[in-house]
């Protein structure tokens, strides 16, 4: 800023040497104004390049961040497995599950559940008390008659009221 009011005071007091008919004092001026400008522009552009570098060290700053985070992590994956290996995460599955099954026994003993094998003892058993207390009537030896006799005809059958009046 306060290079740039001074380049409008130079050009200014060029005017104005113009004006007083001091024309290479007024080139000199704007001479000096000239290279004034190129410096203040090499400068900006250098101000500019600086600040891309300071952006591009930040951000190269957080790349090796997370690279160094990635590293530390794959550290610790690699002595994870080295730790657990496939067969031993199996075998601790495979463990887990034989103890989930046998918790599930002991819950359906408990919530007095039967297995399969108790069911059918429970139906034997039933089979057998049914028949002790089944007490069939005796079957009778006499052969069956040939004909079944007809059944006497209802309308010779007294009348209920009849039945109820005598």
């Amino acid at each position: 800023k306060r290079l740039s009011l001074g380049l409008e005071r130079e050009r200014a007091l060029a005017r104005q040497l113009l004006k007083d008919g001091k024309k290479e004092k007024a080139m000199l001026l704007l001479k000096k104004k000239r290279y004034q400008e190129q410096l203040l522009d090499k400068t900006e552009n250098q101000i500019s390049n600086l600040e891309r570098m300071v952006q591009d060290i930040e951000f190269t700053q957080i790349e090796m961040k997370v690279i160094e985070g990635l590293k530390i992590g794959n550290e610790c994956l690699n002595k994870m497995h080295q730790v657990m290996s496939i067969e031993e995460v199996e075998r601790i599955i495979g463990e887990t599950q034989d103890a989930v099954e046998y918790q599930r026994q002991i819950d359906e003993l408990l919530a007095g559940s039967l297995t399969e094998e108790d069911e059918d003892a429970i139906l034997e058993e039933l089979n057998t008390i049914t028949q002790e207390q089944l007490e069939l009537p005796e079957v009778p030896s006499e052969p069956l008659p040939e004909k079944i006799p007809e059944a006497s005809p209802v309308k010779n059958r007294p009348k209920p009221e009849l039945v109820a009046a005598s």
